[in-house]
C-alpha cells in the first residue's frame, strides 16, 4: 500500500494495487483509486462519497477556527448564522453543484451541519429540539435545499452555453461499460433532472434561476 499526501489539503490519499500509464510524452502517470484536485477528492467509484467526506472534514476544521465567534452568546444568532453560511457552509458545499450527490451523501451533510448548529446554539444531544427550529433562529435554509439550488443554478449556466461547448458536451457524456444492475449509481444529469421534476421546472425555468 502506498500513501501520498496532497499538498492542497494535507490529507492522505491511498492507492492500492496502483500501476502506471504511459502518456506518450516520456512520462508515466500513476493510477490511483482517488486523488485530491483543487482541494476536492475525485474517486474512480464515480460517486461523491470521498468528496463529501473531504468537504465535511474541511468544514469542521474551519468551524473549530471560528468557534470563539460562532458560539459567542454576545453575538446575535442571525449574525452568527450569516457568518456560518458565508464562510463555513460555502466551503462545505464548494464544487457540490457538479457532484452526483446521493441521498446518503445528503444525510451525512445534514448530520454534520446539525452538529455544528447545535454547538452554535449550545444545545446538547439529549435536548429534543426540531432541526428546523434550530436552523430558523440562525436564518439558515436546509442544506439539502441549498444543494439543490446550487445544482439548478449551475444547470442553468450550462444550458445557456453553445451546443459545441465542451462543458455542455460533458453533461451528455456516457462512460463506456455496463452499469451494475443492483441499484446503479445515478449520473449528475439524472440527479439534476430529478431536481427539475421536484420543482416543476423546464429548460426555460432552469435558465431563469441564474438571473
Amino acid at each position: 500500500m502506498k500513501t501520498f499526501i496532497c499538498r492542497g489539503c494535507m490529507n492522505p490519499v491511498t492507492g492500492i494495487g496502483c500501476t502506471s500509464v504511459d502518456t506518450g510524452i516520456n512520462a508515466n502517470l500513476e493510477l490511483v483509486d482517488k486523488f485530491c484536485y483543487l482541494r476536492d477528492m475525485l474517486s474512480v467509484e464515480r460517486d461523491a462519497d470521498a468528496a463529501v467526506e473531504n468537504r465535511i472534514r474541511i468544514g469542521w476544521n474551519k468551524f473549530r477556527q471560528l468557534a470563539p465567534l460562532l458560539t459567542n452568546k454576545d453575538i446575535s444568532l442571525k449574525v452568527r448564522g450569516r457568518l456560518y453560511s458565508s464562510y463555513l457552509r460555502s466551503r462545505m458545499l464548494h464544487g457540490s453543484e457538479t457532484l452526483p450527490v446521493r441521498k446518503e451523501n445528503e444525510v451525512v451533510l445534514q448530520r454534520a451541519e446539525m452538529r455544528m448548529v447545535s454547538w452554535m446554539r449550545g444545545v446538547k444531544l439529549q435536548d429534543i429540539i426540531p432541526s428546523r427550529g434550530l436552523r430558523e433562529r440562525l436564518g439558515l435554509d436546509d442544506i439539502t435545499s441549498v444543494l439543490q439550488q446550487n445544482r439548478l443554478r449551475w444547470y442553468g449556466h450550462v444550458l445557456q452555453k453553445e451546443d459545441n461547448d465542451w462543458v455542455k458536451k460533458c453533461m451528455k457524456y456516457e462512460v463506456d461499460g455496463a452499469r451494475p444492475r443492483d441499484r446503479p449509481k445515478k449520473t449528475w444529469r439524472e440527479i439534476v433532472e430529478k431536481d427539475c421534476q421536484a420543482r416543476a421546472l423546464n429548460r426555460e425555468n432552469a435558465i431563469d434561476r441564474i438571473r
